[in-house]
């Protein structure tokens, strides 16, 4: 499986991925916007674009497919609870199913709600697995639920199914924030060693050549999996008198995801 992980250099700071199989050249394209960029990448590294993923229905995950489609044929997937939001979907996905892409690559799709209602992630069981997390999971960060969301059911796909795959699994995100939600965690834990570290690090460099962290790695520095950290409990208690002494990891999560919001 080769990845191409792509930079429009937009407002919202969104990344392009293409997922090709290095066998055929069949690639899939993920939440495409600019569609001028993902077509030029697969031109100049051979690859034909034969189905286009959206992560969800949002426009800047799906802008670009009509331009994609009319330029290469490829087929549209998405949530089937999404296919009546977006445009000319060929295939709906539920969790479970399986996008092929060529001869070697398989992706499995996880029913992911909590940014949107009907949201999609696809996980690549490979040697260095990968998951595909469109805007329910960020780097050093969590998905918003401001545009139709639910912030319990993105609390249920984090515990249920995103923090049991293996610390291995690489992130590659639908958006770079990955600054803003260092500060986050900063804010919630100033004693977060692994986050000032990775701070300082990534200060001065720019969105196309941020590191692709690891799950195992996430759990260092992204509060939203470190829901029982003492000092972050404190800090929300501070900040929220009602959370009991000893919160579930639920509530924790609720609060932070509250806070996040206006931070």
């Amino acid at each position: 499986m080769i990845v191409e992980r792509l930079w429009p250099d937009m407002r919202l700071r969104n990344y392009h991925y293409l997922v090709a199989c290095d066998e055929t050249g069949e690639a899939l394209a993920i939440d495409p916007f600019d569609a001028d960029i993902m077509l030029s990448a697969a031109r100049e590294r051979g690859w034909t674009i034969t189905q286009i993923l959206n992560t969800h229905h949002h426009h800047d995950h799906t802008g670009g497919n009509e331009a994609v489609r009319a330029a290469t044929g490829a087929k549209v997937l998405a949530h089937e609870g999404a296919a009546s939001l977006i445009s000319g979907v060929d295939r709906g996905l539920a969790q479970g199913d399986v996008v092929r892409v060529g001869r070697t690559v398989e992706l499995e799709c996880l029913d992911t709600p909590g940014h949107t209602l009907s949201h999609v992630c696809l996980f690549a069981h490979t040697d260095e697995p990968a998951l595909f997390c469109g805007d329910t999971f960020f780097n050093a960060g969590a998905g918003n639920c401001h545009n139709g969301g639910d912030p319990a059911l993105l609390y249920e796909t984090f515990a249920q199914q995103l923090a049991s795959l293996p610390d291995a699994t690489r992130i590659y995100a639908g958006h770079d924030y990955f600054l803003n939600n260092l500060g986050f965690t900063l804010d919630r834990e100033p004693g977060n060693e692994a986050a000032a570290g990775l701070q300082t690090q990534l200060g001065e460099r720019p969105a196309p050549d941020m590191p692709v962290t690891t799950l195992g790695e996430e759990k260092h520095f992204n509060t939203f999996l470190r829901l029982q950290n003492p000092q972050i409990i404190r800090g929300l208690r501070e900040r929220f008198p009602d959370l009991p002494e000893q919160p579930t990891p639920r509530e924790v999560f609720m609060r932070l995801r509250e806070l996040r919001n206006h931070w």
